[in-house]
């Protein structure tokens, strides 16, 4: 009997938890401008948002309709008012997910083909989580700092890692918007992720976080961290472009690095499920592919970790669909894949 009540009490505040950190209405809320007034004033409580305006209000209500008349579709995602509920998905996009990355790739021109690609003859298990495995830190935020360049890359780096070393060390994304600057990134302004695995090998590996930092801006490079509790890195693998076979063959061995294209309403306040919406093939946002597998039904679709904090989307994570008939893939995902080189031999630096 006291087990069971212990059990029922466990229940009871994961659901009140939950229900604390999402935010619900009723649609009889959104048939008056006065409910509408309400819900809004009740989610800038929720979210601990201070602004208010006449205008900022036309977009919540704007917002709100996307996102109930989406989720009555028949969609395998749902969508849920974020914290970005006040925001136009314009505003959304150019603070927090235009890392300039198709800009940036066209200056850098197409990469090497001649490259052997080293999981070229790999087999593809049917699935693979490297959360299961040790090999992923916790959801991080990058803020209003056009930094998932950074994130992205540092995300694959603390992967690779785990797997060569069998130690998950959280990495330092601060050391690389303050000090890769010297090429085509520019701290919160946008960056390559694949420049980044250049920058960590050339300069001697990358600090962690508790070493350096994250603050959300970019600040004088600290140099005297070069070279100290840094894991190293070889470089950077070639994945072939617009390839899926390809892509399952690198996520099945390590966590790979991407750019994709996030500018819809729907993966702006995309909370759970697969993700399927519409979307371009813009390469303006970066985020790490950790895994993949199918939904009971057969969907597929791939395991993959923002820099949006953990409570955007499934815990800071999307659900993007596999299987698609677009060599470029779901929002443009496969067109600039990459990731680090580090051989199970390289030893690290006074770690």
């Amino acid at each position: 009997m006291e087990i069971n009540k212990f059990l029922l009490l466990s229940f009871s505040l994961v659901w009140i938890l939950g229900v604390v950190d999402s935010f619900d209405y009723h649609e009889k809320e959104l048939q008056s401008e006065e409910g509408l007034q309400g819900m809004y004033d009740r989610w800038r409580s929720h979210h601990e948002v201070d602004q208010k305006s006449p205008e900022r209000f036309n977009v919540f209500k704007s917002n709100v309709q996307h996102v109930h008349e989406t989720n009555k579709l028949n969609r395998p995602y749902k969508l849920k008012l974020n914290v970005y509920a006040d925001m136009t998905n314009q505003e959304f996009v150019s603070t927090y997910a235009d890392s300039k990355t198709d800009h940036i790739d066209a200056l850098m021109g197409s990469p090497e083909t001649n490259l052997k690609f080293i999981y070229a003859d790999a087999t593809i298990p049917p699935k693979i989580d490297w959360r299961a495995h040790n090999a992923v830190t916790p959801v991080k935020n990058q803020g209003q700092c056009g930094s998932c360049w950074a994130f992205a890359a540092v995300a694959a780096v603390e992967g690779i890692n785990a797997i060569r070393t069998g130690q998950l060390l959280t990495l330092s994304e601060q050391q690389l918007v303050d000090c890769d600057s010297k090429g085509m990134n520019m701290g919160c302004n946008g960056g390559s992720h694949a420049e980044a695995f250049k920058f960590i090998h050339e300069h001697g590996g990358l600090a962690t976080q508790e070493s350096y930092p994250y603050v959300g801006k970019r600040e004088q490079c600290c140099t005297a961290k070069f070279g100290h509790h840094s894991i190293t890195l070889d470089g950077r693998e070639s994945i072939p472009r617009r390839n899926e076979e390809a892509m399952l063959k690198a996520v099945a061995h390590q966590p790979v690095t991407i750019s994709m294209d996030p500018n819809s309403r729907d993966y702006m306040f995309y909370s759970s499920g697969v993700f399927t919406g519409q979307c371009g093939t813009r390469t303006m946002h970066a985020m790490t592919v950790v895994g993949y597998d199918e939904t009971p039904e057969g969907l597929k679709y791939w395991i993959v970790k923002n820099s949006w904090g953990p409570k955007w989307g499934e815990q800071g994570y999307i659900r993007m669909l596999r299987g698609v008939q677009l060599p470029e893939g779901q929002c443009g995902m496969y067109i600039q894949p990459s990731m680090p080189r580090k051989d199970p031999n390289l030893p690290n630096n006074e770690l």
